[in-house]
């Protein structure tokens, strides 16, 4: 399965570097492929280094203004012109996707992946990974907009929420039908 990972590209502590490559060792070993922003620095270089150590594939896509923090060696490295097209090409070639703690730029690929769902543009499945507590109050916010009626499905058709990296693995594999 081709598994997208929104991750941050910041150097981060170890209450969210360890559960990360606890994930990419679990992602690398299960055969699968890491799709991601391309980055070989922060956390994105956490979760490639662990998924390729583990035996998995690399596809990364970067954006023009960031291809110099590309990540050199992986399986597969696309460049595009902006952020939009990035966006586009990592919908493109995912299976599934996941989003790990991160910044305002991980918040946007993430709502923009929530949004194209809620409206039937994509029905691949998408995990928010709650590594400590991160996601906390997003999801309190998610739930205050389905009880509220601001979202037209319900939540637990737009996103599931894991704490730990195996139950995120097993929920895409579930529902990948190869579980």
């Amino acid at each position: 399965m081709n598994i997208c990972v929104f991750c941050s590209a910041a150097d981060l502590d170890d209450r969210y570097t360890v559960p990360a490559r606890e994930f990419a060792g679990l992602l690398g070993k299960g055969g699968h492929t890491l799709v991601w922003g391309g980055s070989d620095s922060g956390l994105m270089k956490v979760v490639a280094d662990g998924v390729q150590e583990a035996g998995g594939r690399l596809v990364g896509v970067s954006v023009e203004f960031l291809a110099h923090l590309a990540r050199p060696g992986a399986d597969e490295m696309v460049v595009t012109r902006d952020l939009a097209e990035r966006k586009a090409q990592l919908l493109a070639r995912a299976d599934a996707f996941v989003i790990m703690v991160g910044g305002s730029g991980t918040l946007d690929e993430a709502t923009e992946i929530l949004e194209l769902k809620k409206h039937g543009l994509h029905a691949k499945p998408v995990v928010l990974l709650n590594t400590a507590g991160f996601y906390d109050g997003l999801r309190e916010q998610f739930q205050r907009m389905e009880a509220e009626g601001f979202l037209p499905v319900p939540l637990t058709e737009l996103v599931f929420f894991a704490e730990e990296g195996v139950g995120a693995l097993a929920y895409l594999e579930e529902q990948a039908g190869t579980r």
